[in-house]
């Protein structure tokens, strides 16, 4: 049975899902691997969606954060600033979900510009949205993102989402609460940060590709370091409840 990019990708972020875990959710890929995740090893996943919905349970996946399907499903929908305000900047959510146009080594995330002149940019993107946030509070983050040259780089052209920053102690300085990018997982395979550099470092090629011709490079524009191994299996990841954990 042949699988593709996208199923891989899904795949991978579903098994990182933990039951049990608050997990704040978007649309696309995030969303499919989340809901495969309550449907198959963890029925007690609880999704929250940026509109409001906490607890959600579609049958169908959504096509909005506003599709009527989450609402109906959902335990408890609340006003957005809530989602902000209680749930996500306080570190009330083990997991978060983001995407990238750029990822650079340390895990830092841009979808706002592509371009030297924040003004006057070679490429504008769709923005932030609720990225920056999710990236500061959650108290774990997963990207997911293709694996290229154009979107592994040496330096991002603009920090929208925080990861490592610098490097180890960039973010305690900055005064973020959750740990930041555990896994970037690409249609490729997973990268994590080695625990001494932060430097996100292929751990997991996925099955199939290490016998065929695009056996990957760990990332773009870098030269990332590999491991035999991964340092954690995803599906017995563990998130440590700092803080408020009752609703």
């Amino acid at each position: 049975m042949s699988w593709t990019a996208d199923e891989m990708m899904t795949v991978a972020a579903a098994r990182a899902l933990r039951d049990g875990a608050r997990c704040f959710v978007g649309i696309g890929r995030p969303s499919t691997a989340a809901n495969l995740a309550r449907r198959t090893h963890a029925p007690n996943l609880v999704l929250i969606y940026e509109s409001g919905t906490i607890g959600a349970k579609p049958d169908t996946l959504p096509l909005s954060i506003g599709d009527g399907v989450l609402a109906e499903t959902a335990d408890a929908v609340v006003p957005v600033p809530e989602i902000f305000n209680y749930w996500l900047q306080p570190g009330r959510i083990d997991v978060g979900f983001l995407g990238a146009a750029q990822i650079d080594r340390y895990g830092n995330i841009n979808t706002t510009v592509i371009g030297d002149d924040y003004r006057d940019p070679r490429v504008r993107l769709p923005g932030a949205g609720g990225a920056p946030e999710i990236a500061a509070s959650c108290r774990e983050v997963i990207v997911i993102v293709k694996q290229s040259p154009r979107a592994f780089v040496e330096r991002v052209d603009f920090v929208t989402s925080v990861g490592y920053g610098s490097g180890p102690g960039d973010r305690a300085k900055l005064g973020l609460t959750g740990r930041g990018p555990v896994l970037v997982i690409t249609d490729l395979g997973v990268l994590e940060p080695d625990p001494e550099t932060a430097e996100l470092t292929l751990t997991q090629v996925h099955p199939g590709l290490i016998q065929t011709r695009r056996a990957p490079r760990p990332a773009g524009s870098w030269r990332s370091r590999r491991t035999c191994a991964p340092r954690r299996h995803p599906r017995r990841a563990n998130w440590q409840r700092s803080g408020p954990s009752t609703v």
